[in-house]
């Protein structure tokens, strides 16, 4: 699609489609659980990540499902890289389809279907979909974030707001969200310099959800992730009452063109009063 007719949309304009969205996330994970694990083909990308019919099933779900919803609105996937045509000065979606994929591949549960509207650069709704723990993070930023608890069919049992929470009282512990498949040597020196750090070691987006829920006080990471991995969450965190800036403090931007869609570095804080 020809980004320069993508539209900048607002807020108002994107709770319009917040429901929409959450079902197209909510069909895209009944997809992924519909795919048995055990006899699936797993291939391998250029960078080495690896790629599934889970991933492929989703992508085509949500890329469709957009088609139909906001036909004007540019999307980026990451199983559609290769059609991008940046930068995306207005509104677009961005989509990981299935983020996690080396969890899913082992057989945990901590895998996500993630949908970000950006608009100007900065996430504004964002959409992280835990389908194996029938859980799903959404916000739209200076509306309020929510959590949603699903039932097996798929629809909402439970739908409760929620809050991320304040940095820890001074001497108490932080909690602090880390990869379970990405460690990194900045990330654990930066952890280290809080004394007593906790580690919560978790999957996928999952991180950013347990952040705006107030259930973990920070997730860094200061290396490399492509930002498909951070805008949905990044969105969540932020509508949460969160912030999430790189080392020095300074905000993040999306679609504009940066080099392979990666974003250096990120930390995503539960107490914007804590960031750098």
């Amino acid at each position: 699609m020809n980004e320069a007719r993508s539209p900048a949309l607002g807020c108002e304009a994107a709770a319009t489609l917040l429901e929409s969205l959450t079902k197209l996330v909510i069909e895209a994970g009944q997809a992924i659980l519909a795919v048995n694990r055990s006899t699936m083909h797993v291939a391998g990308k250029g960078d080495g990540s690896p790629v599934t019919e889970a991933d492929l099933a989703a992508d085509q779900i949500i890329v469709e499902g957009l088609a139909r919803l906001a036909p004007r609105i540019s999307l980026l996937s990451e199983e559609r890289v290769h059609l991008a045509t940046p930068p995306y000065k207005d509104s677009f979606f961005l989509i990981d389809p299935l983020d996690g994929t080396k969890e899913f591949v082992a057989g945990r549960n901590e895998f996500t279907v993630n949908v970000a509207l950006v608009t100007h650069g900065v996430p504004l709704l964002g959409i992280v979909g835990a389908p194996a723990l029938g859980l799903i993070w959404r916000g739209i930023v200076g509306k309020g974030a929510e959590r949603l608890t699903l039932r097996d069919d798929g629809t909402v049992s439970r739908a409760m707001p929620i809050k991320s929470r304040p940095c820890p009282p001074r001497g108490a512990p932080w909690t602090v969200a880390v990869s379970r498949s990405h460690g990194d040597a900045r990330t654990e020196a930066f952890i280290d310099a809080r004394g007593g750090a906790v580690r919560a070691v978790l999957g996928s987006a999952v991180k950013f959800g347990r952040v705006a829920e107030g259930e973990v006080d920070i997730y860094p990471r200061l290396s490399p992730t492509s930002e498909w991995d951070v805008a949905a969450g990044h969105a969540v965190v932020v509508a949460a009452g969160g912030k999430v800036t790189d080392s020095s403090g300074r905000p993040l931007h999306f679609g504009l063109g940066r080099e392979d869609f990666l974003v250096p570095e990120f930390i995503a804080w539960g107490d914007p009063s804590a960031a750098a």
